[in-house]
């Protein structure tokens, strides 16, 4: 991903029980790593809620601005 190019993220929330698609935005503190539990995770910046989130396990990368 490209520094301060935004983009937006879809993926199924557990928590809402449905998918989600948010505007983000790739900073220095993005990252994609794996939990102790072994789930694929990808850290972004909501450019909406102005806040860090986690999309977890699946996720598409719908557009790159």
């Amino acid at each position: 991903m490209i520094n301060n190019k935004p983009f937006k993220v879809r993926y199924f929330s557990a928590k809402d029980k449905m998918t989600i698609t948010r505007n983000a935005l790739w900073t220095d503190k993005c990252k994609y790593w794996t939990s102790k539990a072994n789930r694929m995770l990808m850290t972004y910046f909501d450019v909406d809620k102005n806040e860090y989130r986690t999309a977890t396990d699946s996720w598409t990368i719908i557009d790159r601005g």
